[in-house]
């Protein structure tokens, strides 16, 4: 069978992580404990975990041409990530993160995206002919909206499926939405996007109703154990949770969107698509660390 063609226009970054008994407020230092560090950035993350659900995923973006940014390339020629679209500058360096962990697998993270804010439309206009062939086109918002909304773009006027992962979330014009098949906001991210604190008390089905009203057409909002909600012009349901001892939960949204976009490509109905995704996000937070947690296609079939 033919490999099904994902495009990610999104991000690289080399995350360090630490444990910690919990998580630190304003001006404390504490110990913590098991320091590691490896690949990350959502765009990297959901390529990788694309290629491992057996999509042909390719990678648009920016690195830096420093330590950091071999990581990334050794890890694309081991995944099987096509990153003929990986661009490595000397202008600024390769992004980088920190993540805190607490005992109940919580996270807390800081980003200099770095290299990643030097993407525009121009630069993602340079992969029109990947996109232009490809089934399904993703992005994410770890670069410069106006590179995600080209993403989106280009996706549609190819005829692609695009998936937008609006994290981490800022305010949007509303003309990126007209773009955008699916939309794949957490809680959060979700009231963010409507101009909204973080924690607003209002409930989710109402802020995504709004939010279609904004002109997407498509939003499934992952709310952790609860599950996904999924609405859409005929569907209204909450897709559940599949349970797990969660150890970090640091890249399940990434292994969700992967499984989102493997499933769509594949032909799936969205119930099924988000119930792949499912697998795959819960999965994710079964391991430390964002790339060892990242499902292969066997362990998600084999779950599903």
């Amino acid at each position: 069978m033919t490999k099904p063609k994902i495009t990610v226009v999104g991000s690289f970054a080399v995350g360090m992580t630490i444990r910690a008994s919990r998580l630190p407020v304003f001006g404390e230092t504490m110990p913590g404990s098991d320091f590691d560090m490896g690949p990350g950035g959502k765009g990297s993350n959901q390529a990788v975990a694309i290629a491992r659900l057996g999509g042909d995923a390719s990678l648009v973006a920016v690195i830096g041409a420093d330590k950091l940014g071999t990581i990334a390339t050794e890890l694309y020629e081991s995944e099987g990530v096509d990153a003929a679209h990986v661009l490595t500058t000397a202008e600024r360096a390769t992004g980088a993160g920190l993540i805190i962990l607490n005992q109940q697998g919580d996270n807390f993270i800081v980003l200099d995206m770095g290299a990643n804010e030097l993407m525009d439309a121009g630069f993602v206009d340079k992969a029109a002919d990947r996109i232009a062939g490809s089934n399904v086109v993703m992005s994410v918002l770890e670069i410069p909206v106006a590179a995600a909304q080209r993403a989106m773009e280009l996706g549609k006027r190819a005829g692609a499926i695009t998936v937008l992962n609006p994290a981490p979330a800022v305010a949007l014009p509303d003309s990126i939405f007209r773009h955008v098949d699916y939309l794949t906001p957490n809680e959060s991210e979700l009231r963010i996007l409507l101009g909204l604190e973080a924690d607003d008390g209002r409930p989710t089905h109402e802020l995504a109703r709004e939010l279609r009203r904004r002109g997407v057409r498509n939003v499934l909002v992952t709310m952790g154990r609860a599950g996904v909600l999924v609405l859409t012009d005929e569907i209204d349901e909450i897709v559940p949770s599949v349970p797990v001892e969660v150890v970090d939960t640091t890249g399940a949204g990434d292994a969700f969107n992967a499984g989102l976009g493997v499933a769509l490509a594949e032909g799936r109905s969205l119930t099924d698509a988000v119930r792949f995704a499912a697998v795959c996000g819960s999965q994710a937070c079964t391991k430390v660390g964002v790339i060892p947690a990242l499902p292969a296609r066997a362990t998600v079939d084999r779950l599903i």
